[in-house]
């Protein structure tokens, strides 16, 4: 996309914010929450981020509330899994403000940041080949009251309670995903970062993944997703960030995304 592209997809969004303020946020508006009066769980203000010279990302903002799932949406190189590598702490070179339940992360490693309740999801999905799945399950540390037990995770997951001893990379790609979210919900996260989760997954199983989702939202955690399939971030999403060139162009309710999705995914190139 060209940067004139991208500056005139801007003005049109930027038109569009304004004729449908009932539907749409601006990015301004993001630190305040989905609503008023709603607190944030995740706060992103101001993000820039770089690698060496280039910069990726260029003032985004961003909120998740408890018990909410937003989507960052855009075409590959967009800044996307940066966005959420950042919040993590993976990535360094960032200027801006990322906040949990309104204390400023600031320098804290990826470490202490899943230890204050952020659970990382990447793409890969991290399993130990060396490790049962129960084993993968049990290795990270508890860090929050909310923690779920064997038994719940079991529950939610019962793919998992028939294969608690096969090594993990074993299974699926679905089962890999569940384990994936399975083993930081049992840490106690509180906010879910998911990069990707129905990339490479039988429609079926990607049903089963947006099951998973609003059950977990039902429970107050928050999630943060990037997701290049369009109608299944509609079918678990709030909210939506349409993301271009490292920018937030725009800021959608799942209705004005539903709405709109031809015309974005258009200017998008997606």
């Amino acid at each position: 996309m060209s940067e004139r592209m991208s500056e005139r997809m801007s003005e049109r969004m930027g038109e569009r914010t304004t004729e449908r303020s009932s539907t749409t946020t601006t990015t301004a508006d993001a630190n305040r929450g989905p609503d008023d009066g709603v607190p944030a769980l995740l706060s992103v203000t101001d993000l820039s981020a770089w690698y060496g010279e280039a910069r990726v990302l260029t003032d985004v903002s961003v909120t998740v509330a408890p018990g909410e799932v937003a989507t960052l949406v855009g075409r590959n190189g967009a800044g996307k899994t940066t966005l959420l590598r950042s919040v993590m702490g993976l990535h360094k070179q960032v200027k801006g403000t990322v906040s949990l339940d309104g204390s400023d992360l600031g320098r804290r490693s990826p470490d202490a940041r899943a230890r204050a309740g952020i659970g990382w999801v990447p793409d890969d999905r991290g399993i130990y080949a060396s490790l049962s799945v129960e084993e993968n399950l049990m290795l990270p540390p508890v860090v929050h009251d909310s923690a779920w037990s064997m038994e719940k995770v079991y529950d939610h997951f019962p793919v998992l309670a028939q294969r608690r001893d096969f090594p993990g990379t074993k299974l699926s790609g679905g089962e890999q995903q569940m384990l994936a979210m399975a083993r930081v919900l049992r840490m106690g996260s509180r906010l879910l970062l998911l990069d990707e989760p129905s990339e490479g997954l039988a429609p079926v199983i990607v049903q089963r993944i947006g099951e998973i989702i609003r059950e977990i939202k039902a429970q107050g955690v928050g999630v943060l997703l990037v997701e290049q399939n369009v109608a299944f971030a509609r079918s678990v999403a709030d909210r939506h960030y349409l993301l271009a060139q490292g920018k937030v162009v725009e800021h959608l309710s799942n209705d004005a995304l539903a709405a709109r999705e031809s015309e974005l995914l258009t200017h998008l190139g997606m």
